[in-house]
């Protein structure tokens, strides 16, 4: 069986010869730079550089040399273009505060300020304030909120929409059905397309990095308080955010056609450690029904499976993910309240796709020994894989601080569970 109709088979709820594996075919299944150079490590491959492809989260493109050594069966079809607004070309060398090497885009426009922390620019432009900022010694960045004074009567939903996103242009279009069909044609990978604009309320984009001047409700804070204090400014938001997101929905089927079998909607955090961010009657009312728009059209237009990231525990809110025509949701943070994953392989597992889940990312990872490890993804996959509905992914990306002994009790772990020969 292809990796193309193992994950097929598993996003149709049928057993596949083994469990599909996805490692960055999202910005959500991925592994930071320097975790990803201990995996090459760990698999003895020296050839190759680590570019580093999305540098908010400071994730490693991963390479065809892995994806064949971990039999990966993913990958991404996505436009090149940052969190940052820059466009990822021409690369150049740029090292992390521990000395590793990577590649970064030409441009990544970086200032030290003076207490060391690195500063990156909107659209790699240096005549406007920094947007990002990297604390020294530190793996990612992070937003720099640049909130303008509130006018409350001149809060202007459109124009937030307007700056934040954009409609996908000939050119934009011309690149994904390239992807796309060399992809298809190529390679025997399942492949994964991103909507970014499907995201409403993604408060890693609510501040704007790639903005060069934001205007709205920029401050994460006050984005939650208008949660009740501004809702209709908030679903006015996400209704123009909607129209466009369907307007790039119809482009991007035109480009990719039935190449791809997944499309990652949103990448929205609904979640907390103990409960849903916001109450199901506040998420029905302020969410659900510009979600639904969007998936009734990828339904009705598309063969595609809808793919929805939400971190935390969402139990709360799974009814209403499965009401709203949701297929696919990533990434079983088992170890939130409510999300024991035998209770929702049984509750969910014939309605719902389970993508990640894999291990601890947490704790077992980076910090537990390779025998805990090894446990806890067996356990998992004990859990998940029976009757198909499962792809094996890490919960969230790999972060950082994970020893290479972890890394290599993972991989083998998995490795002979699913009888893949490195």
């Amino acid at each position: 069986m292809t990796s193309r109709e193992r994950v097929r088979k598993a996003i149709h709820h049928e057993q596949p010869d083994k469990v599909p594996f996805d490692l960055g075919s999202t910005t959500v299944t991925g592994i930071h730079a320097l975790s990803y150079g201990r995996l090459k490590q760990a698999l003895g491959i020296k050839e190759g550089a680590i570019r580093v492809y999305e540098p908010f989260q400071m994730l490693a493109e991963v390479e065809d040399s892995v994806r064949k050594a971990l039999g990966i069966d993913t990958f991404g079809i996505q436009l090149p273009y940052t969190m940052f607004g820059f466009k990822n070309e021409d690369w150049k060398p740029w090292k992390m505060f521990d000395g590793t090497e990577v590649l970064v885009s030409r441009h990544f426009i970086f200032d030290v300020d003076r207490d060391g922390s690195i500063l990156l620019y909107p659209q790699g432009d240096r005549s406007v304030p920094p947007s990002g900022i990297m604390p020294r010694t530190g793996f990612y960045f992070d937003n720099i909120i640049r909130q303008p004074s509130l006018n409350e009567e001149r809060l202007n939903a459109k124009e937030w929409v307007e700056q934040t996103y954009s409609l996908y242009t000939e050119e934009d279009l011309k690149y994904l059905e390239s992807l796309a069909e060399w992809a298809y044609r190529e390679t025997e990978y399942s492949l994964v397309g991103i909507l970014p604009e499907g995201s409403l309320g993604d408060i890693a984009v609510i501040p704007g990095p790639h903005i060069k001047s934001p205007k709205g409700v920029r401050d994460p804070q006050e984005w939650y308080v208008s949660f009740l204090t501004r809702k209709s400014y908030l679903q006015d938001i996400f209704g123009y955010q909607t129209e466009l997101a369907l307007k790039n929905l119809k482009g991007f089927q035109q480009a990719v056609g039935d190449r791809i079998d997944v499309l990652d909607v949103s990448e929205s955090d609904f979640g907390t450690q103990r409960g849903p961010l916001l109450s199901p009657p506040l998420f029905r009312e302020l969410f659900k029904p510009f979600f639904q728009k969007m998936n009734d059209w990828i339904h009705k237009n598309t063969p595609w499976k809808t793919f929805y990231h939400s971190c935390g525990s969402i139990a709360g809110l799974l009814d209403d993910f499965v009401d709203m025509g949701v297929d696919i949701i990533n990434p079983v943070q088992y170890r939130a309240a409510g999300m024991d994953l035998y209770r929702l392989k049984d509750q969910y597992g014939s309605r719902m796709v389970f993508w990640g889940g894999a291990v601890d990312t947490q704790r077992i990872l980076p910090l537990g020994s390779p025998e805990e490890v090894q446990a806890e993804v067996t356990k998992n996959l004990e859990a998940m894989s029976p009757k198909g509905g499962y792809v094996f992914a890490s919960i969230h990306n790999v972060q950082p601080d994970v020893p290479i002994a972890n890394l290599k009790s993972l991989i083998e772990t998995f490795n002979a569970w699913r009888g893949h020969d490195p």
